[in-house]
């Protein structure tokens, strides 16, 4: 987040990093400056414009609520607040259009339904999605810090302890069809993020959809084979403009020099690539994309400072302090 902030150049006075009391005090270096890590009541003291949580769905419930009773606009990269019927899930490309100064807890949507609905938005708007059929190849640096170690002492040719396991089994060299817990449904609760995610931001709780989310061997990057059913008739001419005109994606579909998305190429970048654009010739009205991001870019990082962006571009917000 810190890197995007100051790739995109977020306009603010004064920058608080905040931890838990267990990490203030600590410095830290950012952009030719050190700072002194502050706790939470420190920095609700401080009263920043915008705070921009990214430290887990417990500690969102308890302190974003508190954030915002100070006037503080929080915008949440958890679960936490996503499916809250109070609250806007937002990516500013297709709903950012709907926040007010208002809105106090924003949330930041899970990073695979990220790059899956910002292809989808202008397609559903034009054609009218019926249904859907997802299948996501996950990198494991969206668990976090434990997937990374484990996925690097397996490289390494080491047994990590049982203590040292982020999966229930190895991920190096393996392709493991879990990701999350698995819910009473037999879908794991990423899947069902995806589900219920994508027909909040959409507008449209009438879009039937499934996904099977998997985990792979992947140092970043996101993947995403989407198979899409609409209401109305269409031209993959014509959907291939219509996604190269969207901001936010850039269409890679040139088979005859091999060049599709692909998680090597998205890596460290912004936007939401688009290729294998094709029909379903199984299915009326179908269509395939295969859909690629930066999982901890625009599936996190990038979408929260975007949201932060339009806040102080609308004047929704002011820019003299944020805390991250």
């Amino acid at each position: 987040m810190l890197e995007v902030l100051k790739e995109h150049n977020l306009p603010y006075e004064e920058l608080l990093l905040v931890a838990s009391e267990r990490s203030a005090g600590k410095q830290m270096d950012f952009d030719g400056k050190t700072y002194t890590i502050i706790g939470m009541e420190d920095a609700i003291r401080e009263q920043p414009d915008v705070a921009i949580f990214s430290a887990g769905g417990s500690t969102s419930l308890e302190w974003a609520p508190k954030f915002a009773e100070a006037g503080i606009t929080v915008i949440d990269n958890s679960s936490a607040w996503r499916m809250d019927p109070s609250k806007k899930l937002v990516v500013p490309e297709i709903n950012a259009n709907e926040l007010t100064a208002e809105d106090k807890i924003i949330a930041n949507p899970n990073c695979s339904t990220i790059q899956m609905v910002l292809t989808l938005a202008p397609l559903h708007r034009a054609y009218g999605i019926k249904r859907l059929v997802i299948s996501t190849y996950q990198s494991f640096t969206g668990t976090g810090m434990k997937a990374v170690k484990q996925y690097n002492l397996e490289k390494k040719g080491f047994k990590p302890e049982k203590e040292e396991m982020a999966y229930h089994y190895p991920i190096f060299e393996n392709v493991i069809p879990q990701c999350d817990v698995f819910l009473e449904n037999d879908y794991t609760k990423e899947e069902m993020k995806l589900v219920n995610e994508t027909r909040k931001i959409l507008g449209d709780q009438s879009i039937r959809i499934t996904a099977t989310a998997v985990r792979v061997p992947v140092d970043g990057g996101h993947s995403e084979s989407v198979n899409v059913e609409f209401e109305k008739p269409f031209e993959v001419a014509e959907v291939k403009k219509l996604l190269s005109e969207t901001p936010g994606i850039a269409v890679l579909d040139d088979l005859n020099n091999f060049k599709y998305p692909m998680p090597l190429l998205s890596k460290n970048k912004d936007e939401v690539f688009v290729g294998r654009i094709r029909r379903d010739e199984s299915v009326e009205n179908g269509l395939n994309l295969w859909i690629v991001a930066d999982n901890l870019r625009k599936g996190a990082a990038t979408n929260a400072v975007q949201i932060a962006e339009y806040l102080l571009a609308h004047k929704l917000i002011g820019s003299s302090m944020l805390a991250g």
